[in-house]
């Protein structure tokens, strides 16, 4: 089984910037380098042949490329405790248009419409028991740097006792 997802790799200046803002909160898992990216679609564990159903689909897709810039920090909470802590992008417009062609394209390969609602982030760090205190964002807030993104990625997601690691399987163009 292959546990997979699409997303845009943010480039270095971008990656740089998160990481200098990264510390000082008790209890957070922090991401490394390697695993800063912004979620296009999650699509889970699939065997091999519908995953190579997958990566043809996305091969159809056609989006300009863009240009992106940091814009703030945000949190996803659980029962009211953050289990998240990540910074937000802007604008959305192209992120979220490439998310709906992602999607399409993903639908004409058997894969069911995500239900929750696409919210354009990238995770900075995960809260195991997550914080009751309110989320110091005057001191994580990251400077808006853009950046410009030419290409997203069919990844494969693996799990261990350390966290994630991700693996590339395909890069498509976007432009």
């Amino acid at each position: 089984m292959h546990r997979l997802f699409v997303a845009l790799r943010p480039p270095r200046p971008i990656r740089e910037a998160l990481l200098a803002v990264m510390g000082g909160v008790e209890g957070a898992r922090w991401q490394e380098d390697d695993q800063l990216h912004l979620t296009l679609r999650f699509i889970g564990e699939v065997d091999r042949h519908v995953a190579e159903d997958i990566a043809a689909a996305l091969g159809s897709v056609s989006h300009p490329g863009f240009d992106l810039k940091l814009d703030g920090i945000g949190s996803f909470d659980r029962r009211g405790r953050l289990d998240a802590i990540w910074a937000g992008v802007a604008p959305h417009d192209q992120v979220r248009s490439l998310h709906a062609a992602v999607s399409r394209a993903l639908t004409r390969a058997g894969i069911a419409p995500e239900e929750r609602a696409f919210v354009p982030h990238i995770t900075l760090a995960r809260l195991a028991r997550g914080l009751a205190a309110p989320l110091p964002a005057e001191r994580l807030w990251p400077p808006p740097v853009s950046a410009h993104f030419d290409h997203f990625i069919l990844y494969e997601s693996e799990l261990g006792a350390s966290g994630a690691s991700y693996s590339a399987i395909e890069r498509y163009p976007l432009g």
